[in-house]
């Protein structure tokens, strides 16, 4: 697997048990510090590029959540994000960060990933789910409606 894979999936981990424990008021605060214990929990080092990239990934959605929640929101026709599940919403969410705040990342391979990660975490249904709803930001996006 490959080391951006690796931190995408770490990065998607971090995110649901961010969400499952700090509920509607994030500790910003205490991120960095949350997010070191669980990468070291994870055996990832110091120095490694899973690490790095990672902490990009799940700081920068955090720190970022009510605007990414909102472009969610906006593009999830018929389903609010608390009637999503978990995985897919915070799926969505971290995709959403690369979309947005990450340019130098093609979308294409955005979208293909999230994809990914849906069918091996999510449901039958997340991948097909997933890449609707992050297409239709893709275009947004690139219509400058974003």
């Amino acid at each position: 697997m490959g080391k951006r894979r690796r931190a995408r999936e770490l990065a998607l981990q971090f995110l649901y048990q961010y969400d499952a424990l700090q509920g509607s008021s994030p500790d910003i605060q205490g991120l960095e510090e949350q997010l070191s214990f669980f990468l070291d929990r994870n055996g990832i080092s110091m120095q490694d590029e899973t690490k790095e990239f990672c902490t990009a990934l799940a700081a920068g959605t955090c720190k970022n959540l009510p605007h990414i929640d909102e472009i969610i929101g906006k593009f999830s026709e018929h389903w609010r994000l608390s009637r999503m599940s978990s995985i897919d919403r915070n799926i969505m969410r971290l995709s959403v960060y690369e979309l947005i705040y990450l340019s130098n990342i093609p979308p294409a391979v955005t979208i293909n990933e999230a994809v990914e990660l849906g069918k091996k975490y999510g449901t039958e249904e997340s991948g097909a789910f997933i890449n609707g709803i992050l297409d239709k930001i893709r275009i947004a996006r690139d219509k400058g409606e974003i």
